[in-house]
C-alpha cells in the first residue's frame, strides 16, 4: 500500500472516533454543495457562442466546473480548519476531487471523437465510475489489497486458470482497443468527409473500409495480449464461412451489395427512384439498406441485395430533368385546336416547367364521351415535387378551359326502350 496515504487512512480511522470530525464533514458537504449549485447556475446560463477549439475549451470547463470548484473550496476549507484541528478527511477528498475533474475532461474529449447518440453515450456514467473508481483506489493505496482479492476469486477452463482480475483486464484490453479504433475510423471520416476531390460515394467507401480495418486490428492486437493464440482463427474463419453461408448469407449479400452501390455510383444521395415500387429521394445509403424518403413523408428502407438483383427506375442518375402529363379530355363540340393550344400555353406559364424540351399536348383517343389529350412538360427540380406542379397546372387548365368556353364532356349514356308500351 502507498505509505503516505496509509498514514491518512490509519489517520483518519483515528479522527472518526472523535466529536471533532464532525467539522470536517460539515466542511466538505458545504463545499460540495455550494460547488454543486454554483455549477448548476453557470449551466442555465445563456450558452456562448463559440466554435473550434473555443467551444471545446469552453464545454471541457462546463463539464469539470463541479469537481474542480469543490477542489478548490476543500483546499481553502482544509487551509483554514488545519489550525484547530486535523483534516485527514479533507486530505483525502482532495485527490479524489482532482481525479473525478480528470476522468469528466477525459470523457468530454471522447464525446467529440464519437457521433452523437452513439455507443459512448449508454455507458458514459458506468464507465466514468469505474474509471474514477480504480484511480480512487490507486491514488489511496488501496488498490494491490484489490487486486490481490480479485486474484483469489478463480476458476480453471480446461488447463487455462481464470481469475476474475483477468476478466476485468480483459475488459479493458477489449475496451481500450475498440475505442483507440473508433477514434482512430471517425479522425479517418472526418478528414475523407472534408476532401473535396472525392466523390461523396468514394469517400463513404474509404471511411467504412478504414473503420473496419482498423476494428480488426484492434481485435488482432488485443487477442495475444489476452493469451489467446491467433491460430485459433482459423477455426473460427471456418466456422465463419459456414454461418455466412447459411445464417448470414443475406447480411453479406447486403453488405457486399452495398459497396458495389458506392463504388459504381449507380444511386446516389438526393437521386430520385422507384424502388420495390416506392418512389421516393435517397437519403441515405447504408451497409445494409438504402433509405428512400417519399413525397408524404414516409420512409423506406429497401435492402441493398434487391437493388442490385432487380430493376430500378431513375428519375435523376444521369439528368435531372423528368416529364410529367396531365390528361383531360374535351366534348366533341370544343375547338380541339384551340384546347391543344391553351394546354401548351397553360404549362409554358409556369415557373418550374423549363423551356428546352418545350411543353406539347397531343390526342391521345377519341372516347365515348369526348377527346382525350395529354399535356406534357418537362421539370428540372424533382426534388422540390411533382404532385404540387401537376396540381398548379390544373387548376390553371380549368380556369383557361372556363374563359374559352372549353367543355370538358360528362359520361354519355343513351338508353333504349325495346318494350315501350310495357308500363
Amino acid at each position: 500500500m502507498n505509505e503516505p496515504f496509509n498514514k491518512v487512512l490509519i489517520a483518519l480511522w483515528a479522527d472518526l472516533s472523535q466529536p471533532e470530525i464532525l467539522w470536517q464533514v460539515g466542511t466538505l458537504v458545504l463545499c460540495l454543495l455550494v460547488a454543486l449549485q454554483v455549477s448548476q447556475w453557470i449551466r442555465i446560463m445563456p450558452q456562448v457562442e463559440a466554435s473550434g477549439v473555443w467551444k471545446l475549451g469552453y464545454g471541457g470547463l462546463k463539464r469539470i466546473l463541479f469537481p474542480l470548484l469543490a477542489l478548490v473550496l476543500v483546499l481553502i476549507g482544509r487551509a483554514l480548519l488545519r489550525h484547530w484541528q486535523h483534516v485527514n478527511l479533507l486530505h483525502v477528498a482532495v485527490p479524489l476531487l482532482g481525479s473525478l475533474a480528470l476522468i469528466r475532461v477525459l470523457f468530454y474529449a471522447l464525446r467529440h471523437v464519437f457521433p452523437p447518440g452513439g455507443m459512448l453515450a449508454p455507458f458514459e456514467r458506468a464507465i466514468a465510475l469505474l474509471v474514477w473508481g480504480g484511480v480512487a483506489l490507486h491514488m489511496l493505496g488501496v488498490l494491490p489489497d484489490v487486486v490481490a482479492f480479485l486474484e483469489a476469486v478463480n476458476f480453471n477452463i480446461g488447463k487455462q486458470r481464470i481469475s476474475l482480475w483477468l476478466v476485468l483486464q480483459a475488459l479493458f484490453w477489449v475496451l481500450l482497443t475498440l475505442l483507440a479504433a473508433l477514434w482512430g475510423g471517425s479522425a479517418v471520416e472526418a478528414r475523407l468527409m472534408r476532401a473535396e476531390t472525392l466523390h461523396s460515394s468514394l469517400r463513404a467507401v474509404l471511411s467504412r473500409l478504414t473503420r473496419a480495418v482498423l476494428l480488426l486490428l484492434a481485435v488482432l492486437i488485443v487477442l495475444p495480449v489476452l493469451g489467446i493464440d491467433l491460430t485459433v482463427l482459423s477455426v473460427f474463419g471456418g466456422a465463419l464461412g459456414v454461418g455466412l453461408g447459411f445464417g448470414l448469407q443475406k447480411v453479406a449479400s447486403n453488405y457486399i451489395s452495398g459497396f458495389i452501390i458506392l463504388l459504381e455510383r449507380s444511386i446516389r444521395l438526393g437521386d430520385h427512384i422507384i424502388a420495390n415500387n416506392f418512389f421516393g429521394e435517397v437519403k441515405g445509403i447504408t451497409t445494409r439498406h438504402v433509405i428512400l424518403r417519399g413525397g408524404d413523408g414516409r420512409e423506406a428502407m429497401i435492402p441493398n441485395d434487391s437493388l442490385i438483383t432487380s430493376t430500378v427506375v431513375s428519375h435523376t442518375h444521369s439528368d435531372k430533368r423528368i416529364r410529367l402529363g396531365v390528361q383531360v379530355q374535351i366534348s366533341y363540340d370544343s375547338d380541339v385546336e384551340r384546347a391543344i393550344a391553351v394546354l401548351v400555353d397553360v404549362a409554358a406559364a409556369h415557373p418550374r416547367v423549363i423551356a428546352h424540351p418545350p411543353p406539347n399536348a397531343f390526342i391521345i383517343n377519341l372516347g365515348e364521351n369526348g377527346v382525350e389529350l395529354e399535356l406534357g412538360f418537362w421539370i428540372e427540380d424533382p426534388e422540390h415535387g411533382n404532385l404540387n406542379v401537376r396540381s398548379d397546372i390544373s387548376r390553371a387548365i380549368l380556369a383557361a378551359f372556363r374563359r374559352e368556353a372549353i367543355s370538358i364532356p360528362f359520361p354519355q349514356r343513351e338508353i333504349r326502350h325495346r318494350n315501350a308500351d310495357i308500363p
